[in-house]
Formats: C-alpha cells, sequence, structure tokens
C-alpha cells in the first residue's frame, strides 16, 4: 500500500506553511529519510523527509501554494501508483463540518477525495480548528477577526491573538454612542484609564469628522500624485509581514519607557583582545562582544529575575529558565535565534552554539526551536556605527536591550580627562511588568560587571 507523505507539524505555532520547490521530480525513487521538499513557515525554510520508501508521485502542488500543515501533497509507493486527489487535513473537524471521505481505489496506490474543506462561515471565511478553540475560549466573534493565512482568507490563531490585543477598551456607553454614528472604534484614542475609551473620546472623534471632511478632496489629490511617484511595489507578505503585525502588536499593546546608559568598556574590551588571542585557535572562533554581553545579561536575569518575565491576560510570570533571543539581521528579515539556559552555559558553549543558529538562520535553515521560547532578547547595531537607538519589545517578553557601537571618547576619570572604550546601551522595558526603579537597577548592574568583568567570578 502506498505511503501518505504529508507536511509534518514544524512547531506548535505553524499551523501552515509555504511550499518552495520540490527537491526530486515526479516519479523519482525516493528513500525513507530523503529530503525530497521545502517549505517554508513564517520563521524559516525547512527540508522535508520522506515517510517511505518507494516511488514518488506528487499532487497537484505548485512552488509558493500556502497548505494546512498535515496536508496530504503525494504518495510514495509502487510505480503504478497515482495521486488522484487532495486531503485537506487531518487535524479533527467539528461536526457541523462534513469531513473529506477518502475512498481507496481497486488500486491500493490509488486516492480519491472530496476538495479540501476547512471551516466557512456566511463570510465565506475559513478558519483552522486552533483559532476557533482560541476565539471560544476569549469570547470573540471570528467572522469578524482579518485573516492572514493561506493567501489572506484563512484566519489561524496567530490572527485572533492579535485581534484580541489590538481591540480596543471602551466603556458600554462609549460603545453605544460609537454604534450610533458609525464610527470604527480602531479610529479612536482612549482618554480613560489605561486607554480606555469614554464617551467623552466617541463625541470628540464625531466631532472631528466634519473638519476631516473639509480636507478629504485634497488628500485624495495628494496621494494620487503620491500614487504617480511609486517606483515599485512589493506584497507585504511572508515573514515581512509577519515582523510587521508583531512590531505593530508590541507597540500598541506595551508600556514601554527607554533607560539609555553610557558604560566604560574599556576593561571588557582589553579582556577580549587577551581571549581572542588565548582561545581563538582552540576554539575556532574569537569570543565576541555579543558573546561576553550575553553571558553578563543572562548573569543579571538570574539575579534579577523580575525582568526575565512575561504577562499572561491575568498574570506576571516569572519564569525559571534564562533563554536569550539573540536578533540577527538575514536576508530573508530580522530572526531572533533563542540560546536556551544561556546563563548555565560556558562562554565557548554559548559561543558555538550562537554561531550555528546563525548560520542556520542566516540559511534558511533553522530549527523549529531556533527562534521560540525566548525570555528576553539582545540586539546589537553598534557594528553599523550605530550609537543608541529605542528597540521593540519582542513579546510577550518583558524587556530587550539595544546595543550601540564600542567607540573612543574623552571621559572624566578621577578629575583627569581620558580616552576610553565607551558603550552605550538602551534597556527597554514594559512599565506594566517593571517599574523604573528596578529596571534601572538590572541595567546598573550590567553596567558594573561590564566595567569590571570579574564581577563574574564573584
Amino acid at each position: 500500500m502506498a505511503t501518505e507523505f504529508f507536511i509534518p507539524k514544524l512547531g506548535q505555532t505553524v499551523e501552515e506553511v509555504t511550499l518552495i520547490k520540490w527537491l526530486v521530480e515526479d516519479g523519482t525513487k525516493v528513500k525513507r529519510g530523503q529530503e525530497i521538499l521545502e517549505v517554508e513557515t513564517d520563521k524559516a525554510i525547512f527540508p522535508v523527509e520522506a515517510n517511505g520508501k518507494g516511488t514518488l508521485h506528487i499532487g497537484p502542488f505548485l512552488a509558493g501554494q500556502v497548505v494546512p500543515v498535515l496536508t496530504v501533497v503525494a504518495i510514495i509507493g509502487s510505480d503504478d501508483d497515482t495521486f488522484e486527489g487532495i486531503q485537506a487535513t487531518q487535524e479533527p473537524v467539528p461536526a457541523a463540518v462534513e469531513a473529506p471521505v477518502i475512498e481507496h481505489a481497486a488500486n491500493p496506490g490509488a486516492f480519491s477525495s472530496t476538495s479540501p474543506t476547512l471551516v466557512d462561515d456566511t463570510d465565506r471565511k475559513f478558519s483552522s480548528p486552533r483559532a476557533r478553540k482560541t476565539a471560544n475560549e476569549l469570547n470573540i466573534d471570528i467572522s469578524l477577526v482579518p485573516a492572514t493565512g493561506a493567501g489572506g482568507v484563512r484566519v489561524v490563531e496567530a490572527d485572533v491573538l492579535g485581534y484580541k490585543a489590538s481591540s480596543p477598551k471602551i466603556t458600554p456607553v462609549a460603545r453605544n454612542a460609537a454604534q450610533q454614528v458609525g464610527l470604527d472604534l480602531a479610529t479612536i484614542s482612549g482618554s480613560g484609564l489605561a486607554g480606555k475609551i469614554v464617551k467623552a473620546d466617541v463625541e470628540s472623534a464625531a466631532a472631528n469628522i466634519a473638519d476631516r471632511s473639509v480636507s478629504s478632496e485634497s488628500i485624495k489629490q495628494e496621494q494620487a500624485v503620491l500614487a504617480d511617484a511609486v517606483s515599485e511595489r512589493i506584497p507585504l507578505v511572508g515573514i515581512r509581514k509577519i515582523i510587521a503585525e508583531r512590531m505593530a502588536q508590541s507597540v500598541h499593546t506595551t508600556a514601554r519607557v527607554t533607560l539609555v546608559m553610557d558604560v566604560d568598556a574599556t576593561d571588557l574590551v582589553n579582556a577580549r583582545e587577551r581571549m581572542k588571542a588565548r582561545y581563538a585557535k582552540d576554539w575556532g572562533f574569537a569570543p565576541g562582544y555579543n558573546d561576553l554581553l550575553a553571558k553578563i545579561v543572562a548573569h543579571a536575569l538570574r539575579k534579577f529575575p523580575y525582568m526575565n518575565a512575561r504577562l499572561t491576560e491575568n498574570n506576571i510570570e516569572y519564569l525559571s529558565s534564562v533563554n536569550l533571543g539573540m536578533a540577527v539581521d538575514t536576508e530573508r528579515g530580522l530572526l531572533v535565534p533563542v540560546i536556551r539556559d544561556a546563563d548555565q552555559k560556558s562562554l565557548q558553549a554559548f559561543g558555538t552554539e550562537f554561531r550555528s543558529m546563525v548560520d542556520r538562520a542566516r540559511n534558511g535553515r533553522a530549527l523549529p526551536d531556533d527562534l521560540s521560547g525566548g525570555t528576553f532578547t539582545i540586539t546589537n547595531l553598534g557594528m553599523y556605527d550605530v550609537d543608541a537607538f529605542t528597540p521593540v519589545i519582542n513579546l510577550p517578553e518583558a524587556a530587550i536591550l539595544g546595543v550601540g557601537k564600542i567607540a573612543p571618547k574623552p571621559v572624566v576619570v578621577d578629575g583627569e580627562i581620558q580616552i576610553r572604550q565607551m558603550w552605550t546601551l538602551s534597556l527597554v522595558f514594559d512599565h506594566r511588568l517593571v517599574d523604573g526603579a528596578p529596571a534601572a537597577r538590572f541595567l546598573q548592574f550590567i553596567k558594573q560587571v561590564i566595567e569590571d568583568p570579574y564581577l563574574l567570578l564573584a
């Protein structure tokens, strides 16, 4: 009997993939474990291995097509077997939706099925089982949730969570007032407690409509002129779209505060030079500032556990593991490989694992677990001559550390002007979880260890 070749689960949050290319041709003899297909998630490109031995018969799937995980895209059997249909998904199908019927023909390798069936509501919007479950738990009307999956027609769990995070808080009186005048709540800024929209906000927004309508015609004319000036349009898809959505969600849902601190890194620079001379040959790489800073930050997170936290709907959770996310620039966009238990690894072990993850990320070969589970993120733009910047918190983490360049600067030391290697750090934290003074103590400790690296041994 032929073996169904399907898209495997590639992580807890991956619900669909984009088919990149088949690595072998239809009708090729394949072995179990042989890489035969490349697929792309929102994080990386993964090879999929054959789950059987025999002749590969590929279904009607094209490069660039988006399909749910567990979709059967080919069969592996004898030379005479044929693929004669599409099995949409092996996920549980709700009772209200009729599941695809699969008939086995006389030829055991021939498959016949109905067209792919997900879920169809009155608005012809599809949704995944996980998305529906999450929507029910959060009491959200899934028909109102914008879809991003399967080319913008399928609601996935991330869409539901994003809709929940972006939904404005509003009093019942203000909601009724907004409905009466047909106002979109997303266009109203709340002035109430914690940004809640109150009746006065609705009245103010309604009063501004007339003023905006007066200039609407001139705005249209200006947009027409700008449209003519466009030289190229690039669709907001794939990882770029994911980044856009997550960054917007972070900015709109966190209470961000930034602390900036100048650090004298002279001793750390000297220590790194000595370590390069001593360990580069044996380790196969020279210890970098990212490695050293990561070890210092991991130590600080263990000392100040309130920075190693996340916010759920009703709780602040302090996390037992220190999993450091290290932001990396790739051709596909910003990716954040995660080094688990960073506080327990030696500098050599950390550096080796970090470089391996960066290499996989930049070559589109990151593993599902490489890019998930972080508890704190470090992002470094110093190599681009950036002194300081304000990064966006990588939700659901409590904070992120922005790192600028190390540069010689004149500073006053013991009453005298000296040239020191100065480093600027920017700590962005969510004030909902952490107050300013505790966050400052965390950053101050990092500064102290950078300025006296031997404190790591204390």
